[in-house]
């Protein structure tokens, strides 16, 4: 039991403890699985408390009760409730005294739906005659409450509400369109020090600095509340929580692609006093987010949108520029990564209307200024699904990341530039997300468009269109005037056919590449015409990270193709281990380029995006998994090296099943060796738990899996 000593005399009446009913509540409010002895509590939901008394309670005394939360309260901010006994205040706040054995009193005490969340103080104010006295009964936590349907965040599922605010671990989806790949995260949410942290990074931000009374009292909103985290989870402009690198080296900090869950991540940055944590890319930042949140009470899930626009600009196209040996040439701050993540939350728009509530769009990745620092949404997967791109917040950049033309020029050393094609469907690809109750991939594309090719489709993105060109002109947008014009006469220049291609090519991998082998490629071209054409092939593959930002050449190699009338001829190459173990980023990903030119001019820029795969790591756990019970797991990995490799770290972490991150060293493995590592475990909560296993290696990026584990009660 949650006791209070008081030891304090309220005129007649003598307290001597409070029971704040913690398992009782816990269980009622959905909060059980919080590590700590806190009263944590949610909204819109009754709560029960029992006074200890070592007097008796006088007839003609009056009870009020007062629940205050910030450094300020106030009624007129909301930040303060007084309520009496039986009565429901003006605040939604009420009490009723419940039977009770002699020497106690219970009350029951009822937070309206709409409640500020946070940290509360609650206190007991006792008159008597003229006479006032009060003590302070304790302190509870506030949440958001997606079970009650009153408050904005109500989720109405129960199995939608135990994936998007209860599960403590999930899958982010990486890789490519076409090689998709489950990787796993670890949320945390209920961990030790996560509330208190999480509740921390709204004291710590912009807003409460610069006006905290009022930035409290609109913790009551999901649309408030999630904005500010987007803008607090990345340190750009608040010293937020995670410090973003896209390049370079990590040295000074943790390679973005070695962490494995928010919780090291959050308690490094509190316990730092509030020193961002180095590195993330967009994957951390959306996992950390979606910690947070859910902590908080917020319904979130984590997205990833393949092929994915940065577009600067917002004019809705995206042009890329290679050379004649297909280089990518920077000519433009635009740009497409193979995939981008984001979360979504569930909460209603009062601010919009009922036609957009539902899944929230929101960004912690640091991409642009929104109203002058780097924040993203929440914005409605409504409003970008039907163009409405004048909505609030950031509708227009996020209809571009999922919606953009993409656009690829040659541009030739004369200055001369020559349109290879313009592609209205390759961008926003198999959105996804993790699917409710199990670890399948559910694409949610159809939430954030219509079918690519369809009338409707192009109906909103000319909608769409028309109004950012009508937003230029006012106050948020950074478009200027004569922007807008060359945007739009440059969309409907656009909307041209290209010429009629006189050859076609593809790209195709011989097989599935590992890293630590050769990759064999074949380019297969096709005449598709009656005529004679000796064509020449420029092909360029290069080191890229997933932003598509390449970062070093690997192989370049020229050929001169015959193709007679509607001939197909095959050229097959090979990409050695010795040519790109050196260059390949942690990212492990390759862009083969290939730009076939004829006599007759015509060119033709044929791409293949490549993901080297991990050997496998394999997880036995060796025995049943019972709470406070040890068992033995073992891992198994291959050197995927033809060469000996030093100075691995296999680490292991899991919610419920690892309080601190597991680390063990790997001193030293021989080419294509395998090895196997046992360690111990002692699960302490039950339930459907994520153990994650991360072999860490300076020789090649990490080789990284998990298992799910059912853990039995005690």
């Amino acid at each position: 039991m949650f006791l209070i000593n008081l030891s304090c005399v309220l005129l007649a009446l003598k307290i001597a403890n409070v029971n704040w009913q913690s398992k009782l509540n816990k269980a009622a409010h959905h909060t059980s699985d919080y590590s700590s002895t806190e009263a944590i509590l949610r909204r819109g939901q009754a709560f029960s408390i029992t006074l200890h008394l070592q007097t008796m309670v006088q007839s003609g005394d009056n009870f009020t009760f007062i629940a205050s939360t910030g450094p300020s309260p106030a009624e007129s901010q909301r930040t303060k409730a007084v309520f009496n006994l039986s009565e429901e205040g003006a605040s939604g706040w009420s009490a009723t005294q419940e039977p009770s054995e002699p020497g106690c009193m219970n009350f029951t005490i009822f937070s309206p739906a709409n409640a500020v969340i946070g940290r509360y103080k609650l206190k007991l104010q006792i008159g008597s005659g003229n006479k006032v006295s009060s003590t302070l009964l304790g302190e509870f936590v506030l949440l958001f409450n997606p079970w009650c349907p009153n408050d904005d965040v109500y989720m109405a599922n129960e199995k939608e509400r135990q994936e998007y605010v209860l599960n403590d671990s999930g899958i982010i989806f990486q890789g490519l369109e076409k090689y998709i790949q489950q990787e796993a995260w670890n949320y945390g949410q209920f961990e030790e020090d996560i509330l208190d942290i999480s509740l921390a990074i709204l004291d710590r931000s912009l807003n409460h600095r610069q006006d905290p009374a009022a930035d409290v009292s609109n913790r009551n909103n999901p649309i408030y509340v999630s904005r500010v985290i987007s803008a607090m989870v990345n340190s750009n402009d608040e010293k937020g929580v995670v410090e973003g690198k896209w390049n370079g080296k990590y040295c000074s900090g943790t390679n973005p692609l070695q962490w494995s869950g928010s919780v090291t991540i959050l308690r490094k940055w509190y316990r730092g006093r509030y020193k961002p944590v180095r590195y993330g890319q967009c994957w951390v930042f959306a996992g950390v987010m979606c910690t947070v949140l859910r902590s908080l009470g917020i319904p979130t899930r984590v997205i990833t949108n393949f092929n994915s626009a940065h577009d600067r600009n917002i004019n809705l196209s995206i042009d890329k520029y290679v050379d004649i040996s297909g280089k990518t040439l920077h000519l433009t701050e635009d740009s497409v990564w193979n995939f981008h993540v984001w979360n979504e939350s569930w909460f209603i728009r009062r601010d919009l209307g009922s036609l957009y509530d539902g899944w929230q769009v929101l960004d912690a990745t640091p991409q642009e200024r929104s109203k002058g620092i780097y924040q993203c949404g929440p914005a409605s997967t409504r409003a970008i699904k039907e163009g409405d791109v004048n909505l609030d917040y950031d509708s227009s950049f996020l209809f571009a990341a999922v919606n953009a033309d993409y656009v690829t020029w040659i541009h030739y050393s004369n200055k001369r530039k020559e349109r290879i094609y313009s592609d209205t469907r390759k961008i926003g690809k198999f959105i996804s997300t993790k699917a409710v109750g199990t670890n399948s991939r559910v694409d949610v594309t159809a939430n954030y468009k219509y079918p690519e090719g369809s009338l409707k489709e192009r109906q909103v993105y000319k909608k769409a269109l028309k109004l950012l060109a009508v937003r230029s002109t006012g106050k948020r947008t950074k478009i200027t005037r004569r922007r807008r014009r060359s945007s739009v006469a440059w969309r409907r220049n656009m909307t041209q056919p290209t010429q009629k291609p006189s050859i076609s090519g593809k790209l195709i991998l011989d097989a599935s590449p590992v890293i630590g082998q050769d990759i064999l490629l074949t380019l297969a071209l096709r005449n598709l015409t009656s005529d004679f054409k000796n064509i020449r092939v420029k092909l360029r593959a290069s080191a890229i990270l997933y932003t598509r930002r390449p970062k070093a050449e690997i192989l370049q190699l020229s050929r001169s193709v015959k193709l007679g009338s509607e001939e197909v001829k095959e050229i097959s190459f090979k990409i050695s281990y010795s040519q790109y173990k050196n260059s390949l980023v942690d990212d492990r990903k390759i862009l083969v380029t290939a730009v076939c030119e004829t006599k007759q001019g015509a060119s033709l820029l044929v791409e293949k995006d490549i993901v080297l795969q991990d050997p496998f790591l394999t997880i036995k756990v060796l025995g049943p998994t019972v709470v406070h019970k040890a068992v033995n797991v073992q891992v198994t990995f291959t050197n995927p090296l033809s060469e000996v490799v030093t100075d691995c770290v296999l680490r292991a972490e899991g919610s419920g099943l690892i309080k601190d991150q597991l680390r063990i060293n790997v001193a030293r493995m021989a080419p294509m060796e395998s090895s196997t590592v046992q360690f111990e475990i002692i699960p302490y909560k039950s339930g459907t738990r994520q153990l994650q296993v991360d072999l860490v290696c300076i020789h090649f990026s990490d080789i990284k899996g998990f298992v799910m584990l059912d853990v039995a009660p005690a």
